[in-house]
């Protein structure tokens, strides 16, 4: 009986070692890799929100970029590495509500809508509660498969960091044209509006991760991104500006190409 016992002691002592030694594994540093770029985008998204109550709104706008360019390479990490994992999902979409929903609508609100007193900050509310909303839905959409893929690279309702750049859109243009038309609070309530009513719809928009690239043009897309990384270092403000732009005229495009494949999968 006694070394009955000494042998399942033993074998549990080897078990608990052995569960020891795969908790060793998951905290590899590939493993690691993604969750730390996801902090340093929250950390991107915080700091934000310090310069825009110091009224560095130059500053400000940086770092919400700085946080965007984290989340996409975070995600891109996470796939080369092999290090997908739901806790890494729930951890992205909290870093995102920070950066792209709580510091954007703080920011605006410092910067214009305070001078609309409770309605403006209702408005910055409202920013906050859609981008909620969309993280979210993202995360259940994701966990049924729903979400975009190679086979459907679009996603349902507008993304939060493209919606984050949409709200700052006038003080990206306050930097470049000192226009009092621009700096008018009810111009970003109007913008809050349309981008909260996106981010919550069931609209197809384009997602870049999912975008297919044939070989062929690999070569002209790095001769692309080494022209658009030389504009943003010369033109930062007109660069972003434009480049916001042409995603957001991309929009119908991806409505359009989306109805064919709905209207395939509902026949069948």
């Amino acid at each position: 009986m006694e070394s009955d016992s000494r042998i399942t002691r033993r074998r549990r002592a080897r078990q608990i070692v052995a569960a020891r030694l795969e908790k060793l594994e998951d905290l590899s540093i590939g493993k690691l890799v993604p969750s730390t770029l996801t902090l340093l985008a929250l950390a991107s998204g915080i700091t934000a929100i310090r310069f825009g109550m110091n009224g560095d709104w130059a500053g400000a706008v940086s770092f919400i970029i700085c946080a965007g360019i984290l989340d996409m390479l975070d995600g891109r990490a996470a796939r080369l590495l092999g290090a997908d994992s739901r806790f890494g999902a729930q951890l992205d979409s909290l870093a995102d509500l920070v950066s792209f929903g709580v510091a954007p609508g703080l920011i605006m609100y410092l910067w214009s809508l305070n001078q609309l007193g409770d309605r403006g900050w209702i408005a910055a509310l409202i920013f906050c509660a859609c981008a909620a909303i969309r993280l979210a839905r993202f995360n259940v959409e994701s966990a049924r498969d729903e979400g975009a893929t190679k086979g459907n690279p679009f996603f349902t309702g507008l993304p939060t960091p493209a919606a984050a750049c949409m709200v700052l859109l006038p003080l990206l243009l306050s930097f470049q044209w000192n226009d009092p038309l621009i700096t008018a609070p009810w111009i970003s309530v109007a913008l809050i509006v349309l981008t909260s009513v996106l981010m919550v719809s069931r609209l197809p928009t384009p997602s870049i991760k999912y975008m297919k690239l044939q070989r062929q043009h690999r070569v002209l897309a790095v001769i692309a991104f080494a022209v658009l990384a030389a504009a943003l270092i010369a033109w930062p403000w007109a660069t972003m500006t434009i480049g916001l732009l042409i995603y957001v005229a991309t929009i119908p495009f991806a409505i359009v190409a989306h109805r064919p494949r709905t209207a395939t999968e509902q026949a069948s």
